[in-house]
């Protein structure tokens, strides 16, 4: 066995081996694939095959798009049979929200490029001819999608992996990997011990205790799944052609042709189990199946032969029962593990199949780069903190479960496992009305239900429309309050604290104290990997402040940027401060009754942070924020928050004071044509594609990303951003929709909103230079819907910022 390897992977099935391939296909031959027993033992060979294209999601809809093209070119290879059934899928709606559901999932479709279409209930019972559609309002018909032979598809690709020099060890428990001084890994197997610089957790089942191994506790939980096979249904033997996999949000199932019988796959709604009584299963554990357990999956059943009425005439061949790895938002874990360099995750994947090929496609792309082609921010791992513990990876696990065909509508907030983090704050603005979303595991005011109504969820606007509008117009007018403790918070501090950051970010460090600049870590090919507000505190002290959602993200950005012989401490102090953001035009007069410091623009100008003492309590606050109006972020010790928002409060009384959540956030900082990280700012694109080469400074001399950039302004571009004036009618942009010239599309948008007080649908989209003009028109497609969009050349609300720079 081989004693070295740039990159050792643990786990032979479908995860595993797909990464393999891409990497030996990309160059990185020096990789060796370890698998206990045989490749596929795990949870693969036992899997029912489906690869759907059919998803709202625009990255996930690419790597599954990847992952059939894939399977299909692969089966045309000599001797690489995977078992493709071209036999296209059906997705049922039978309420008006799953039907817009559809339309979203079409409009991404338009924007990846791979064909779907809404179907009626005639050309459903065509293509499915044996199907009941009673109650059925439309379908997503998919005609690309099909299932494979997992065991095979695997197999076809190991021997493609190998014929380009991968490795592969089959039969070698790996029992231990350990970190060694000179930052290699080491991975201790019964065979012996591999050196390498990368290791890869493709357990499946296993990786959770995998993880353990390096100290990392994987939000990770193994589920009992079954899906029966019938006996041969004698309408099917006479037909030449298969049905489609049809996937049903009324049986919480999907169902398909098996050769001449039926399978059928349920999540029960009710008695989900996990596999192995919650326990890690054993390593002796192969090609290990349950026993059946009719009971919980009966109600979907029934369901199932209400639509399909022949299988209830055919009996029961077999049932597979086995397990099906789970995350909290059930989707896998690709990426670099927190806390570790060069150890990756490449699991807690529960559509392995249907994904594994595009999985292992844009890891590599990772692993290799530095960057993937599409932005993996929603499958990054360090998206779970400690928050997602057993308990609640449980719990989110099984309501996922349980949900798994149910449209996740707009506005809809699934509650296992919640609440895991909250600001001090989170009784108070509930007892007010507060309805809350989740992010990073914490709780955030989303809107104030002050009259007590509740949010009907819907992709259109809703019933909760002007109350939002309140909210907005509340701050614009007069002042409001959101608790943003949330904000992912770091402390840069030592001599070397300047030139590490200024190698690290792409603009220059605020000079003078208290000076903040807004600054971006790029990645080396010049892709945007993060975004902070930076203040400078002191000499060699800086305050770093970043979206919730990168909390580990940027810790291990931080931490990997550091050189050895630099003298800097970096910590996060994320728990140690609460944040309220204080805006609007009379926020400057209630501040004043709460703190003796001078709040005048000349004392304390915008974009300058201070140490001010407000309501007793002695904090920081920073004028800055993302509204668009004069007000400061107040930075109080968090155990003093509810001290200082009561103070706010009280005072603000006399101006008309509002709470206010992240729906009125969103539409206005739109208004002020505002980016956001993971959505206009990623790493498929550059600072000069997104229209930020204000916010880099390329004379300060090198930064990570520099060369690339020069470089990229001297490129021909092949798209640039644009902000939108949107003719909507009920509905606005989400981000995937696609963007239209005739049928051409020339663009995708990536978030929208309506600004409540410009009275305008906005948005912002990726389009080809020529329609990223002032002026230029075309159509974005809105749930079915082509509505007229204008680009526009600056900000529909204060462009000049005079709001910001106000002088009270």
């Amino acid at each position: 066995m081989m004693s070295h390897a740039r990159v050792v992977i643990v786990g032979g099935g479908i995860m595993g081996v797909g990464l393999l391939y891409h990497l030996a296909a990309a160059g990185w031959t020096d990789c060796l694939l370890v698998e206990k027993a045989e490749l596929t033992s795990g949870s693969t060979w036992h899997a029912a095959g489906q690869c759907p294209n059919f998803t709202a999601d625009y990255n996930i809809a690419k790597i599954q798009n990847d992952t059939i093209a894939f399977y299909r070119q692969l089966e045309e290879r000599p001797g690489q049979s995977v078992g493709w059934h071209g036999v296209g899928g059906i997705r049922l709606a039978t309420t008006e929200e799953e039907v817009d559901y559809l339309r979203v999932a079409e409009g991404i479709a338009k924007s990846v490029g791979f064909r779907m279409q809404i179907i009626g209930p005639e050309e459903i019972r065509r293509l499915n001819p044996f199907l009941n559609t009673d109650g059925v309002l439309a379908g997503a018909w998919t005609p690309d999608d099909g299932y494979v032979d997992p065991s095979a598809v695997t197999h076809a690709m190991a021997a493609a992996a190998r014929e380009m020099g991968a490795t592969i060890i089959r039969h070698n428990r790996v029992t231990d990997i350990r970190l060694r001084p000179n930052g290699e890994w080491e991975v201790v197997s019964e065979q012996g011990k591999i050196i390498c610089e990368h290791v890869v957790n493709a357990g499946g089942c296993y990786a959770a205790r995998i993880g353990a191994w390096v100290g990392l506790e994987l939000p990770i939980v193994n589920m009992k799944h079954q899906y029966l096979v019938t006996e041969p249904i004698p309408e099917f033997m006479v037909r030449d052609k298969e049905i489609p996999v049809t996937r049903d949000p009324y049986a919480n199932a999907y169902y398909r042709q098996e050769q001449y019988g039926g399978l059928i796959g349920v999540y029960e709604r009710q008695g989900t189990q996990e596999a192995w009584s919650g326990s890690n299963p054993d390593w002796e554990s192969e090609s290990e199946l349950f026993p059946p357990n009719f009971e919980p999956i009966m109600p979907g059943l029934e369901r199932v032969m209400e639509r399909m009425p022949v299988f209830a005439r055919a009996g029961i061949l077999r049932v597979i029962n086995g397990a099906n790895p789970r995350t909290p938002d059930h989707k896998p874990l690709l990426g670099p593990a927190p806390g570790l360099r060069n150890f990756w995750l490449c699991c807690g994947q529960n559509m392995g199949i249907g994904q594994g090929a595009g999985a292992g496609k844009y890891l590599a792309q990772w692993m290799i780069h530095g960057q993937a082609e599409i932005n993996m921010l929603g499958l990054d791992p360090r998206r779970f903190g400690s928050f997602a513990d057993k308990q609640y990876a449980r719990a989110k696990a099984h309501q996922n479960f349980a949900l798994m065909y149910a449209a996740h509508l707009p506005g809809e907030e699934r509650l296992a496992g919640r609440p895991a983090r909250t600001s001090p704050l989170y009784e108070i603005l509930k007892d007010k009305g507060a309805e809350f979303t989740e992010t990073f595991g914490w709780e955030r005011p989303k809107w104030f239900a002050l009259d007590g109504r509740q949010e009907k969820k819907s992709f259109r606007r809703s019933n909760i429309f002007e109350l939002v509008g309140e909210e907005c117009r509340g701050v614009r007018e007069r002042v409001g309050v959101l608790d943003l403790s949330s904000f992912t918070k770091h402390e840069v501090v030592g001599p070397d604290a300047e030139t590490f950051l200024n190698r690290l970010l792409a603009n220059r460090m605020p000079r003078r104290k208290g000076g903040i600049v807004l600054a971006h870590a790029l990645t080396k090919h010049g892709g945007i990997e993060s975004e902070y507000t930076v203040t400078r505190l002191g000499d060699d002290h800086f305050y770093l402040v970043s979206a919730a959602a990168a909390n580990l993200r940027n810790t291990d950005l931080l931490n990997r940027g550091k050189q050895p012989d630099e003298q800097v401490v970096i910590e996060n102090v994320t728990d140690d401060w609460g944040v309220l953001v204080l805006a609007g035009p009379r926020s400057r007069s209630l501040l004043a009754k709460l703190t003796n410091a001078d709040l005048s623009n000349a004392a304390f100008p915008w974009l300058t942070g201070q140490e001010i003492e407000v309501a007793g309590v002695l904090l920081r606050a920073l004028r800055i924020n993302y509204v668009g109006e004069l007000g400061w972020e107040l930075h109080a010790p968090i155990d003093r928050l509810e001290q200082v928002y009561r103070a706010v409060w009280e005072a603000g009384i006399e101006f008309g004071i509002v709470d206010f959540g992240m729906y009125a956030l969103t539409s206005l900082g739109k208004e002020k044509a505002y980016y956001s990280w993971g959505a206009e700012l990623t790493t498929e694109v550059t600072m000069i594609e997104a229209g930020m080469e204000r916010f880099v400074d390329f004379d300060k001399g090198d930064f990570v990303g520099r060369q690339a950039l020069l470089r990229r302004r001297e490129e021909p571009l092949a798209r640039r951003i644009a902000y939108l004036e949107v003719d909507a009618v009920d509905a606005d942009v989400r981000g995937g929709e696609p963007i239209l010239d005739g049928d051409a599309v020339v663009g995708v948008t990536t978030s929208g909103a309506y600004g409540h007080t410009v009275c305008k649908s906005l948005a912002f989209a990726y389009v080809r230079p020529e329609y990223s003009v002032p002026g230029t028109t075309f159509d974005v497609e809105i749930l079915g819907t082509r509505c007229r969009a204008t680009v526009l050349h600056q900000a529909v609300y204060d462009p000049q910022n005079k709001r910001l720079r106000s002088d009270g």
